[in-house]
């Protein structure tokens, strides 16, 4: 289930919820306050794929020998 962030137009207040896909369109009340008025953020957190300085430091083995095993 992805996890998604919510601000609360009421009090402010930024929080986040798991939430399953079949309720993503429904936004949950303020944990702070309790008020229904919140909205969904865009997150800016995830990542997919790699930079270029991962990549750079991307050795190509978690095992640390070069992939061999000894």
């Amino acid at each position: 289930m992805p996890l998604y962030e919510y601000r609360c137009n009421d009090c402010g207040e930024a929080f986040e919820k798991v939430v399953r896909f079949l309720d993503a369109d429904l936004t949950p009340a303020c944990p702070n306050c309790e008020s229904p008025d919140t909205n969904k953020l865009i997150s800016t957190t995830a990542s997919f794929g790699k930079s270029e300085a991962a990549a750079a430091n991307f050795s190509g083995s978690s095992c640390g020998s070069g992939g061999r095993f000894t």
